[in-house]
């Protein structure tokens, strides 16, 4: 069989770290930069590239490239049959970041039509709104107020942030709120905060991929724990991980879930904390897409009696992308969530955080909402009618109800990495099953998103997957 293009570029650059052409540390190109000097495409270079990283010569760091790796071992193999290792426990160790950096890669360019993108389209956001608010608070801050407003926060943000708990049916106190720079860091301090390395957690399957990042960084091992795209986590499934497993903490998106958009009823949603608190672990409660709910429903956090609930949420997928504003309201874990911030960040930027409170307070923020929530949903239905329509029979589709995301099972035939790499010939991404898995599960499904306005490129992007689709 004839060499591939995309494995003679791999081979080319193998030898060169073989000889010591590229020493460890030495940045290769961007994929770009290789496209354009050897004329190439790019999926030829991603492709290649993958090989590289699976085979642990060269390692994507993120918002930075590709490097050589300083040391060569297997890493996030896209196409091996092995399972990651175990822990003594049975729990996985969690081995992901390289495979993610690799598609988020490859979906950052604007030439690309964004369906495997994790954000909404930022044009529908109030920015000039915002912009008059920063300007506001950024002339009239008080000098003293950069010291009164270190963690837990300004206390102006975090009154707005306790009278939108009361909105959706939950009592919070001002003094447990802890500003954050964005939900993935207030994520990340309260699981530092009820956590240790080589400690277990159980996680949803699929998982949010941030999640799983971030359990890698911290060297934790999980238990996953099956969630269905319809009705959300499996209860008996996380009842005998807590009898069975040394769990230390569960990590959960009970609305709006992430990937599949499930949402929990709030039946289980309190069965979940009662469970939870029968064995005294902590819940990190992932709510970054809350306020996209088209009909809101109650948080987790709302049963919670024992401050065991650390319930994260942010602006930045409802109001203001690129702000980085998040919080956790941390409960009995307050102390330690606010020390861990001082010596990650020290503090949130004074000025976003003044910006963010006045917009909550007279800047229109539930009128924007509205709007939002009816944008999506229609925007929702648009991508539900082109699927109908240009995609094979067989796949299974969720419907959610909010958010931006699409989970999709295909039949057992369809490999979605594969289906990336085709569907990047033809200009479009998606988020491939396995980059939300410690695993490696989930190959037959994908993830779409539908947060960017319908238009005839978009139809014709489905259609063109469908086309794609029906090869396998």
């Amino acid at each position: 069989m004839a060499i591939k293009l995309y494995q003679r570029v791999a081979a080319e650059f193998t030898k060169l770290i073989s000889v010591g052409s590229l020493r460890a540390g030495d940045r290769l190109p961007s994929i770009r930069e290789l496209a354009q000097s050897r004329s190439l495409s790019p999926t030829t270079v991603l492709h290649s590239y993958e090989i590289l990283v699976a085979n642990g010569w060269i390692e994507a760091r993120p918002r930075s490239g590709y490097y050589v790796a300083r040391r060569r071992k297997p890493s996030a193999i896209l196409h091996d049959a092995k399972s990651p290792e175990s822990g003594s426990d049975g729990a996985t160790r969690v081995e992901v970041s390289d495979l993610v950096f690799t598609i988020l890669e490859a979906s950052r360019s604007r030439d690309v039509i964004p369906l495997g993108s994790a954000f909404p389209s930022p044009v529908q956001f109030p920015w000039s709104r915002l912009a008059r608010f920063l300007g506001s608070s950024a002339r009239h801050i008080d000098p003293w107020s950069t010291v009164a407003s270190l963690p837990p926060g300004s206390l102006d943000l975090r009154r707005q942030i306790a009278r939108r708990y009361l909105r959706r049916g939950t009592t919070v106190d001002v003094e447990e709120i802890v500003v954050t720079a964005g939900a993935l860091e207030a994520l990340s301090l309260s699981l530092q905060s009820v956590a240790r390395a080589g400690d277990t957690i159980a996680i949803e399957s699929p998982a949010f991929y941030g999640c799983l990042q971030a359990v890698e960084r911290l060297r934790l091992n999980v238990v996953e724990i099956p969630t269905d795209p319809f009705t959300g986590i499996d209860l008996e499934a996380l009842a005998k991980a807590l009898t069975t497993r040394p769990i230390k903490a569960c990590w959960l998106m009970t609305t709006l879930h992430h990937p599949t958009g499930a949402t929990a009823a709030p039946e289980k949603k309190r069965e979940i904390v009662r469970l939870l608190a029968a064995h005294d672990v902590p819940l990190i409660e992932d709510d970054a897409y809350g306020d996209l709910q088209f009909t809101p429903t109650i948080a987790s956090k709302a049963f919670d009696k024992k401050g065991l609930v650390l319930h994260c949420g942010s602006f930045s997928k409802c109001l203001a992308p690129g702000y980085r504003l998040g919080w956790v309201a941390a409960g009995r874990y307050t102390q330690e969530v606010a020390r861990r911030k001082i010596e990650a960040s020290l503090a949130t930027s004074l000025p976003i955080q003044q910006c963010i409170a006045q917009m909550l307070q007279r800047g229109g923020y539930e009128s924007h909402l509205a709007g939002l929530r009816r944008g999506l949903a229609q925007q929702q239905a648009a991508a539900m009618d082109a699927i109908q329509r240009y995609f094979p029979a067989g796949m299974r589709v969720s419907r959610p109800a909010g958010g931006y995301f699409l989970w999709i099972e295909c039949p057992a035939a369809v490999d979605s990495l594969e289906l990336h790499r085709m569907a990047l010939e033809s200009g479009i991404s998606i988020a491939p099953g396995p980059m939300f898995s410690a695993r490696r599960q989930f190959w037959n499904c994908l993830r779409l998103n539908y947060g960017h306005p319908w238009t005839a490129v978009m139809d014709r992007a489905i259609r063109r997957l469908g086309e794609i689709l029906k090869r396998f």
